[in-house]
């Protein structure tokens, strides 16, 4: 079985929102297909075909985080002795060669993921460039557009 990194802070995310779909969606849920059904015919009932609907995606979603959650390898960036390496849960300093432009991202699990939010998927084409990789490296990520050159500028060892 193929382990699925994710960081503290990520398995604390998934297991909240587990929670929230087993004990207030799924309740919800199931009291709306009860209150759609005493409506009378179910084949023209527009309200408990969206119920039903709702709660095939929120059985999926519960299936789909116990798996990743069974399967899960939870790093603590916090207890791995600093290298200077990038490693899964760094946060790194990296400068466009070409541009001088600077972006500051942290090596999460595909889950975690969020660009906007400065969060990089572990399996992402930068973060695989940037992994083992040190302070002054350069790196070169093969985009849709080309080949971009990077140097990493900083690499920091820290938890959330």
């Amino acid at each position: 079985m193929i382990k699925i990194p994710m960081t503290v802070e990520g398995e604390k995310a998934l297991r909240e929102e587990l929670n929230q779909l087993k004990s207030v969606d799924r309740p919800r849920i199931i009291a709306a297909i009860a209150d759609a059904r005493e409506h009378g015919d179910l084949k023209e009932n527009a309200e408990y075909h969206a119920a039903r609907e709702q709660q095939g995606f929120a059985e999926g979603r519960i299936s789909e985080i116990e798996g990743k959650l069974s399967n899960a390898q939870v790093i603590d960036i916090t207890a791995i002795a600093p290298s200077g390496k990038v490693i899964f849960g760094t946060t790194v300093t990296i400068i466009n060669v070409e541009t001088d432009e600077e972006v500051t991202y942290r090596i999460v699990g595909d889950d975690e993921a969020d660009i906007k939010a400065g969060k990089l998927s572990v399996n992402s084409p930068i973060a695989r460039a940037l992994i083992g990789k040190e302070e002054g490296d350069e790196v070169i990520v093969k985009t849709p557009g080309g080949d971009v050159e990077y140097e990493i500028d900083q690499v920091q060892h820290l938890g959330s």
